[in-house]
């Protein structure tokens, strides 16, 4: 196979999650938050219009059924590269299921269109063939490492390597609105819902995704320089490898996370943010606790597809 041709039929796993009530989750999610941030507001609502702003998606709701997706994963990209890991998020309404399909989420951007390794914030709507397609990349600058941001073109719908999404129909209904201001934990708004539902849950896997609002503040984030031609073999050396941004609100995340693998080898969170402002990456924590404010509305996924799960794994690079 060549190093740009897409991967037509990759191998797909699919189980069943755990799906707690919205009200039960509100619940659980509004006393454990409240360990890691000063204010705390958890409701169930009708998802907001989404394509209007803060957010700007490609479709309007959260809701109709809900799935998480999981393509290739970080063994894929270190220690070395395997460039010929692409997949096209077009077919994905075949891969998944699911017409009208609409995506969002995190994952590694489409080299060859790039020119480099970069970030992806997926943010698509699919509808018997057509294609609505807002997403962004975000790479690293040749001359003075800064961010640059670009919307894919609807004719771009490829990714690279790995990938955790977020798809439904785009429809309207019932998420989990979740607002928090002044973290006073060591989590990230992400991490701590994670583990709130890790710890009310036990090893029934929840997973959620959607999008959130980093209303003030500035967040630590990354985007990967091109594909290191040196072997990676720690998170030490993926951090250094690395470029770190302090990145300023708004910022627009997408993406899903997990509260227990159920033996899928996943990655159990992953958000990448965007902005009108020129920054996006892949977000790390807010570093401005005393002031940040967040903003998130998320829906519960009945299922999730693995798609090309590695056959040789690690631990390496998944932060």
């Amino acid at each position: 196979m060549s190093k740009t041709e897409v991967i037509q039929n990759p191998p797909i796993e699919n189980k069943p999650l755990y799906v707690p009530p919205l009200e039960e989750l509100k619940k659980v999610l509004g006393s454990g938050l409240t360990s890691n941030f000063a204010d705390v507001i958890v409701e169930v609502v009708d998802c907001p219009d989404l394509t209007q702003q803060p957010f700007t998606l490609a479709c309007k709701g959260l809701c109709g059924k809900p799935r998480l997706v999981e393509i290739g994963g970080v063994p894929y990209l270190v220690p070395l590269v395997k460039r010929e890991k692409l997949y096209d998020l077009k077919l994905l309404g075949n891969h998944a299921e699911l017409n009208p399909a609409f995506i969002i989420g995190a994952g590694a951007g489409p080299w060859p269109h790039a020119g480099v390794n970069c970030e992806m914030m997926a943010n698509m709507e699919l509808e018997n063939g057509k294609i609505n397609n807002q997403t962004r990349i975000s790479k690293v600058s040749e001359q003075d490492d800064s961010c640059i941001l670009e919307i894919l073109p609807n004719s771009e719908t490829r990714c690279a390597l790995l990938a955790n999404l977020f798809c439904c129909e785009g429809k309207p209904g019932k998420v989990l609105k979740i607002h928090c201001k002044k973290r006073t934990g060591k989590f990230d708004f992400i991490a701590s819902i994670r583990t709130t539902l890790t710890k009310h849950y036990s090893d029934k896997p929840v997973g959620l995704g959607g999008t959130f609002l980093l209303k003030q503040g500035k967040a630590k984030q990354h985007i990967m320089p091109d594909f290191s031609t040196v072997p990676l073999q720690s998170d030490e050396d993926v951090e250094h490898w690395l470029k770190f941004y302090n990145m300023s609100a708004p910022l627009i995340a997408v993406g899903t996370l997990i509260s227990a693998d159920p033996g899928l080898d996943l990655r159990v969170q992953h958000f990448h943010s965007f902005s009108h402002h020129g920054e996006g990456g892949h977000y790390h924590i807010d570093t401005e606790p005393d002031t940040v404010e967040y903003l998130g509305y998320f829906s519960v996924a009945e299922c999730i597809y693995r798609i090309d799960r590695p056959k040789e794994t690690h631990m390496v690079g998944r932060d």
